[in-house]
């Protein structure tokens, strides 16, 4: 296998023993300078009979971002660390939406400073151009000022309802012409959190675009409240700007995953179209992959493999993750297109922030690293042992024996 084209022979070699290292310990991320890689973090796995098997799992490069739009030939699939034939097994890029739903909320600021200062016509035009880029999702339109209250624009639909409903926009009157920005932004993570628990499908992700003009002018919910909310809700929030009132390091407190700024009205549809290709791209970065194992019995380690072509001598750059199943009772007779059954027995699996739990760990283990040793108790004395800091999520627990286990990073 090799990696990156424009390394030298000395540096090649020694990316190409870090990417098997990775694969082998199933990090899927090239490890050092000048190491190119891709990371792929599972969100769920699943085996059904007659002897189905499914990963749902994202995968993006080695900075974090997202790698969208690849097809079921860009992936290998190991059982065992033996390359399991194409044509045996069928593997394919099911259609992800019988297993995952993705919402995302357009909370737009029309407070008096946007709705009386002529913008409002580049506003809608914004809000088509981004309904557009996020063809696969589920869209709902929200709208605040400076009362307490969310104005239910469109409710969660298909982006075409959205485009249509931008228009109403334009005949928007505030109630109150203050800016109840952090107050808004902390309804409508209730208001996402709310609809995704109304979904019928297993994993279910959240996005959160907030678009304003300005600072928090009410007072109704105190900034760390706010970021507080934010930083506690797992979706994915990006913030867009508008003007030289907001400072970009502000915006920066909403959109922990992202922001845009328009210097002037000019400048709204592209800021809208950026991020909603951002939010297309996360998106379009998760794959359900299926296919029907060979194995009739017996538990087998499965290893997914993700390769991009990267140069015409046939470089590539790879990444990997890990499962588990059981083949026990497979037979013949399998349809890889099967709607799989993800057991969620942690409630609502949400997409959470790459490298989340990884950094989170290390920080867990820097901490009782530098805890002073306690001295030995007898046995029957013996304290239970301190749980983790309680601002730090706990690991996952391991899936059960009969389920492909589950390998979080974030």
């Amino acid at each position: 296998m090799k990696s990156d084209g424009s390394l030298g022979n000395a540096n090649a070699l020694e990316c190409w023993r870090r990417l098997t290292w990775g694969a082998a310990l199933g990090l899927g991320v090239a490890v050092g300078s000048g190491c190119t890689g891709l990371h792929l973090t599972t969100i769920k796995a699943a085996q059904q009979r007659p002897s189905n098997v499914a990963v749902y799992f994202r995968v993006t490069d080695g900075k974090g971002n997202p790698i969208p739009d690849l097809n079921a030939d860009a992936f290998r699939i190991f059982e065992d660390d033996q390359l399991v034939s194409k044509f045996e097994s069928k593997q394919t890029i099911a259609n992800p939406e019988v297993a995952a739903i993705h919402y995302t909320l357009l909370l737009v600021d029309m407070s008096g400073s946007v709705s009386g200062s002529g913008t409002v016509d580049s506003l809608v035009q914004a809000v088509d151009a981004f309904a557009e880029r996020v063809e696969k999702q589920k869209v709902a339109l929200y709208a605040f000022d400076g009362g307490p209250d969310l104005y239910p624009i469109v409710p969660f639909g298909d982006p075409g309802a959205a485009k249509a409903g931008a228009a109403q926009l334009s005949s928007f009157k505030p109630k109150d012409p203050s800016t109840n920005l952090n107050g808004g932004v902390v309804k409508a993570l209730d208001e996402l959190d709310n609809a995704l628990g109304k979904a019928t499908q297993p994993l279910k992700f959240g996005t959160l675009v907030v678009f304003t003009d300005g600072t928090d002018r009410a007072n109704r919910v105190s900034a760390a409240d706010m970021e507080q909310h934010i930083r506690e809700k797992p979706f994915d929030v990006f913030a867009i700007g508008l003007g030289a009132e907001i400072r970009e390091d502000q915006l920066a407190r909403i959109g922990k995953s992202g922001t845009a700024m328009a210097a002037d009205k000019s400048a709204i549809v592209k800021a809208f179209g950026d991020v909603g290709a951002r939010v297309d791209a996360r998106t379009k970065s998760y794959y359900l992959l299926s296919y029907c194992s060979p194995s009739r019995a017996g538990k087998h380690d499965v290893r997914i493999q993700a390769f991009i072509k990267v140069g015409q001598d046939g470089s590539e750059r790879v990444g990997n993750l890990r499962s588990d199943f059981d083949a026990t009772g497979f037979a013949p007779g399998c349809d890889p297109n099967t709607p799989p059954s993800f057991d969620v027995t942690r409630g609502d699996l949400l997409a959470p922030p790459p490298d989340k739990h990884e950094k989170s760990d290390e920080k867990r283990e820097e901490k009782r690293a530098s805890r002073p040793a306690r001295p030995t108790a007898p046995a029957a004395q013996a304290a239970p042992a301190s749980p983790p800091p309680p601002s730090l999520p706990p690991p996952p627990p391991p899936a059960p024996a009969t389920k492909p286990s589950q390998d979080f990073n974030p």
